[in-house]
């Protein structure tokens, strides 16, 4: 198969959710004999290689405009892979999504997933959300098949475009943690003593509750946020200026490789106060970590196997200031931490969801 790749700002190493799930899934897609070809958004590309780990790169123009972005590189993406002759356009995200119909019409079989209902997130305004709405609907009618990465969005596709989807579980590779300390230490952090979190800086992720929740927490405890925003808001330099004002608040900046895993083997607690996920990868990789961890209860990270300790009422600074302090003080058992990583193994494995995404492709074309 010839699999054309888009609706991802690209891979390696680009923060985001997708391009996380792009760039553990499509080695494995060509490991199992396929051709793969994705399509990056330049402006997020420091170095334009032609491939990476098999996968081929092809590196799209895009405006570096929040609004227009995604569309845009999608729209040209398509006529790319017309013009390449691909199998199957894979499209990733809701925004891309209003181009499903256009990829049909030029007799491109295509497949999407769908990470979730992005209309939620904070940062769009009422035109934005009418637009994914739009997106999502046109993506789950017209594309040949559709994935879907949680049970939320299986029934929202199911009762909006009126068709079965198939579930395949984002996933994380099972980490060997990091005994070194040295990126940690050079940045003021002391190894075992901090909360962790992984955020953009956008308001449905919920980081002002947990600076407020932070301030009222005893000790010699730090707070590290791995992060930073796409596009400098008013909320991102709020987040920032909150940062800064309290010395115990480690921003790192985005980050990845061997400093990812120093921050995920040396923390005390991974905290996700977020007030809309698809699937999170970040908690996924807390988990693999065997990281103790509070979540908020929204839909998406209730749909994943933890006990009723590890939540709070999503926006409830009070209760996640209490839980906090609770599991400060608790320490998991090798039972407790076994099955973390068991939970990850059975359910979020690459390996089992590369051959799953295999079997849609597959069908996919012979439909």
């Amino acid at each position: 198969m010839k699999i054309f790749v888009t609706g991802t700002r690209g891979i390696p190493d680009i923060p985001g959710g997708v391009e996380k799930h792009c760039q553990e899934l499509y080695p494995l897609i060509v490991a199992h004999g396929h051709e793969v070809i994705l399509a990056t958004r330049a402006p997020y590309v420091v170095q334009q290689h032609p491939s990476w780990n098999g996968v081929q790169l092809v590196h799209i123009h895009a405006p570096r405009k929040k609004n227009l972005e995604a569309i845009t590189h999608t729209f040209l993406a398509v006529l790319k892979a017309r013009l390449m002759n691909v199998d199957l356009l894979h499209i990733h995200a809701i925004g891309p999504g209003l181009l499903v119909p256009l990829a049909r019409l030029l007799g491109l079989r295509v497949v999407i997933t769908n990470h979730g209902p992005d209309y939620n997130r904070g940062k769009w305004g009422k035109l934005a959300k009418m637009i994914l709405r739009l997106g999502e609907f046109l993506g789950g009618k017209f594309a040949n098949e559709v994935i879907v990465i949680s049970r939320v969005t299986e029934d929202i596709i199911t009762k909006r475009c009126g068709r079965t989807s198939h579930l395949i579980y984002n996933g994380v590779p099972i980490p060997e943690k990091s005994r070194n300390t040295d990126f940690l230490e050079g940045i003021g952090i002391v190894p075992g003593k901090y909360l962790f979190t992984v955020a953009r800086f956008v308001p449905e992720k919920g980081l002002h509750d947990l600076l407020a929740a932070f301030q009222a927490i005893q000790g010699d405890w730090q707070l590290v946020i791995a992060g930073d925003a796409d596009h400098e808001t008013d909320y991102s330099r709020k987040i920032k200026k909150a940062a800064a004002s309290d010395k115990r608040v480690i921003l790192t900046g985005y980050i990845t490789g061997e400093s990812l895993n120093q921050a995920f083997s040396h923390a005390r607690l991974f905290v996700l106060p977020s007030y809309h996920e698809g699937l999170p990868i970040a908690l996924l990789e807390a988990m693999s970590y065997e990281l103790p961890v509070l979540v908020s209860d929204i839909p998406a990270n209730k749909e994943i196997a933890l006990d009723d300790d590890c939540f709070f009422s999503c926006g409830d600074v009070r209760e996640l200031t209490q839980k906090i302090d609770l599991l400060l003080d608790t320490e998991l058992s090798d039972k407790e931490r076994r099955l973390l990583r068991a939970e990850i193994v059975e359910k979020y494995n690459w390996l089992k969801i590369a051959e799953q995404t295999e079997a849609v492709y597959k069908k996919a074309l012979t439909e």
